[in-house]
């Protein structure tokens, strides 16, 4: 195989491979030994870290061949467009020459069904497996799990990948049995809770028997397509919140449809989601992981579709008014990280802060608090700031107004804005 084919295949699968967003990595401690290749300590994610570290992954397909036709997915068998297929050792080489010129810290590997889920299932397993006992590489490995492929073959992905996920596409059931007919959620779901039994069984025997194999130590993670069918946010993050709780799935990916053809089960081509409703819904699924809130704080019935102006945590805090404002000095934790524009990390440091001395404005700034949001719900050793005769509207007005300029916020789903 010529170096020219296989830099074509990297181009079309590469390429292929960007609308999985689930990607980022974390959780996962698999040290170096044996003088073997990598080490993954503190993630690899194809994006930029909370410190502001960029770091690098090869994310590619195996194939873009696929028997499925989902009507949102560029690779479905009806779409022509060009197709590829790497050979098990080719990404094997790939990997191992990128880490050697360390242009990637990990590997990131989907692909559509060449023949069945078991098939395909097992060329992404061989690859992990050349990898980790061949090559002796240590670096980060995610691996999609196919819908459909059989338990021992997941198993045996968990012994080599960090990090496995299963795609459940679309939010809803008869969603995925209107653009996916070929597909069933169970064949998703199933994966879900047998990965969610073995690695929970794994960490029981790794408490008791320190040598034990790792098995999937960075968890699972899923992907949602939004904005293909017609679903509002609650329906979404209900779904989201059945995953965490009932999966104990590590991370849910929010991908934006992509007009890509024209068919009458889609959007028409030239409207996509726009990223601001993705961003709103990683806010809102931070909220539920890290913030103690539940899904009916956040939407509901009666309100279906998060603000797209504002973020979600200051959009519940104008439907609660009568909660603030709070005395930062006496308030808990759990309170005060419900306070727009304080994030868990200021939070702990106001609760760590004022056992010495009643905390000012002057001390919120230092700890890093953003006064433009959090003036307006709370009040402290000194009263500066305050503003206790606005309405609601009127609140989100004036910070609407200056986020218009000097605190325009940044709308990068990677990217937290509380």
């Amino acid at each position: 195989m010529t170096s020219d084919r296989i830099h074509e295949k990297l181009s079309i699968l590469a390429d292929a491979a960007k609308y999985d967003v689930s990607c980022a990595s974390s959780g996962s401690k698999r040290e170096n030994h044996n003088k073997g290749l990598g080490n993954a300590s503190n993630g690899i994610c194809h994006a930029y870290t909370e410190d502001g570290r960029c770091v690098s992954l090869l994310k590619i397909l195996l194939t873009n061949h696929c028997i499925f036709d989902c009507a949102y997915c560029v690779s479905r068998k009806s779409n022509d467009i060009k197709r590829a297929a790497f050979t098990v050792q080719e990404v094997v080489d790939l990997t191992i020459n990128f880490y050697r010129r360390n242009y990637i810290e990990g590997l990131f590997i989907s692909s559509g069904i060449f023949k069945n889920a078991d098939y395909t299932m097992e060329r992404l397993v061989l690859i992990a497996k050349k990898l980790r006992t061949e090559h002796k590489f240590n670096g980060y490995i995610h691996l999609k799990a196919i819908p459909g492929a059989s338990e021992e073959l997941l198993k045996e992905a968990g012994m080599y990948a960090d990090r496995l996920s299963v795609n459940i596409e679309m939010p809803t059931k008869e969603s995925l049995k209107l653009l996916a007919p070929d597909k069933k959620q169970d064949d998703v779901i199933h994966p879900m809770k047998y990965l969610k039994s073995a690695i929970i069984q794994h960490k029981e025997e790794k408490k008791q028997f320190r040598k034990a194999p790792l098995f999937a130590p960075a968890g699972q993670s899923t992907q949602m397509v939004i904005g293909a069918t017609p679903e509002s946010d609650l329906q979404i993050l209900l779904m989201s919140h059945f995953f965490y709780q009932k999966m104990n799935l590590k991370r849910v990916y929010y991908s934006g449809y992509v007009p890509i053809s024209t068919d009458n089960r889609l959007p028409s081509i030239g409207t996509p989601v726009p990223m601001v409703r993705e961003n709103r819904l990683y806010q809102a699924d931070w909220l539920l992981r890290f913030y103690g809130f539940t899904v009916d704080e956040i939407v509901a019935p009666d309100y279906p579709q998060l603000d797209m102006d504002i973020d979600p945590k200051l959009s519940w805090a104008l439907r609660n008014m009568d909660i603030f404002p709070v005395d930062i000095n006496k308030a808990d934790l759990q309170l005060i990280k419900r306070i727009p524009g304080i994030g868990v990390q200021s939070a702990n440091k106001i609760v760590a802060a004022r056992r010495y001395q009643n905390l000012t404005w002057d001390n919120l700034k230092k700890i890093g608090i953003s006064l433009t949001k959090a003036r307006y719900f709370i009040i402290c050793n000194s009263r500066d700031y305050e503003r206790r005769d606005l309405q609601p509207l009127q609140v989100k007005q004036q910070i609407l107004s200056l986020g218009k300029s000097k605190y325009q916020p940044n709308f990068s789903p990677q990217i937290r804005l509380f």
